[in-house]
């Protein structure tokens, strides 16, 4: 039992701290660099289609449009495609009155990997943008983005998304480091629907959904230093056009599934930081639970997807893969394992009795602090929504 006690709590260090440290010292010695390309002018720049799969995004639609349309890029070295995934809400009258800067595809719905499809096959340029209806881009996110792909070896490209809770973008930046894009800011107004109107609110969890993101993106920078990033950022990613592969009807993670094929097929995805996406934290833990389990099942999809994923042979970055995703879908089994081992040591031993008190006092304070964010959503979603907060019987 101590044994296993010892190897769980080991595996769980060596997930989130010890890949990392491993990942750190690699990239030291692998340090590479990136050949310098023309994103001045508008002379050598490639053309770029960008693709965004919609579904009922009336009310955002418009001001993103806007958005894509005002980068400093070359409007002819430039394609917007608005994918319409059997929107019922207008989303199609939407992307209509921007035509001709943008093409509109409509399709029954389907889902978006369906819709990505039908954006691609519409795509006329060599580089494909992908980007969501939500997030906005900085002015040079698509000269920043597709810099890299000036070396042949790059097959794909991922930008950074900043969180409300973290970018200088919103008031509630902390270290003011970041540079300011007032222009990012300013949206048409629109009217929000019921699903939307959570975004109104101010996150409840956005430090902590911060710390982690920072320390996702931390992993993502070492792991394209050494060799290829594992995933993209969905909000903003692009490939090469030629090493596209539709994706299968249902997928959840297309911005895992797609970067991952492009590495398989012996180019690298890299991360570059100064094409920059911006976004706001999600509302409360709901929300975000909800987008951990998705995540979670898209990961377990991949594997049945691509199998040749978790063969040495054949992914040129098989043990980052392994690190970094297929031990993270082992860790709650890690900790069960820690937890009852501990349990059934601790009549013999006052180190595992506090090993078990501590455990629990971890999950009591999760618990309360889930309890805390329903009592502070709740009257704020109760004004939102006009709904009178029930008072005592």
């Amino acid at each position: 039992m101590a044994l296993t006690f010892w190897l769980s709590i080991a595996f769980v260090a060596y997930v989130y701290a010890g890949y990392p440290a491993l990942l750190q010292v690699w990239a030291t010695r692998r340090a590479r660099r990136r050949p310098a390309a023309d994103t001045n002018g508008q002379t050598g720049l490639p053309g770029v289609s960008i693709v965004i799969a919609a579904r009922n995004e009336a009310a955002r639609l418009g001001a993103r449009l806007d958005n894509l349309r005002s980068l400093d890029y070359p409007p002819a070295r430039r394609q917007i495609i608005v994918v319409s995934d059997g929107s019922t809400d207008g989303t199609a009258d939407v992307a209509a009155r921007y035509r001709p800067f943008v093409e509109l595809v409509e399709v029954s719905h389907g889902g978006k990997a369906l819709a990505l499809n039908a954006g691609v096959a519409r795509a006329k340029f060599d580089i494909v943008v992908f980007a969501d209806a939500r997030q906005r881009f900085a002015p040079d996110a698509l000269r920043q983005l597709v810099a890299p792909f000036a070396d042949p070896a790059i097959g794909g490209v991922t930008g950074e998304l900043l969180l409300d809770c973290e970018s200088a973008l919103f008031a509630n930046r902390r270290d003011g480091k970041r540079r300011r894009n007032p222009a990012s800011t300013r949206e048409a107004p629109e009217r929000r629907t019921s699903g939307d109107r959570r975004l109104g609110f101010e996150s409840t969890i956005g430090d902590g959904v911060g710390l982690y993101w920072r320390y996702e993106k931390h992993l993502r920078r070492l792991e394209s230093a050494v060799g290829s990033t594992l995933g993209a950022t969905g909000a903003i990613y692009a490939i090469r056009r030629g090493l596209w592969s539709p994706l299968p009807d249902g997928t959840i993670l297309d911005d895992v599934l797609t970067p991952m094929r492009v590495v398989m097929s012996g180019f690298r995805v890299v991360f570059e930081e100064r094409a920059q996406a911006f976004d706001r934290a999600p509302a409360d833990a709901g929300a975000e639970s909800r987008r951990k389990v998705r995540t979670l099942a898209g990961n377990f999809q991949i594997l049945g997807l691509e199998p040749r994923l978790l063969a040495p042979w054949r992914n040129p970055v098989w043990f980052q893969y392994v690190s970094h995703k297929i031990c993270r879908l082992l860790v709650p089994y890690a900790l069960l394992a820690a937890f009852f081992s501990s349990l059934a040591l601790a009549q013999h031993s006052v180190f595992y009795l506090s090993m078990v008190a501590g455990e629990v006092a971890f999950l009591a304070l999760a618990g309360y602090g889930a309890l805390l964010d329903h009592r502070v959503r709740m009257p704020a979603l109760h004004d939102e929504l006009g709904v009178p907060a029930r008072g005592p019987a």
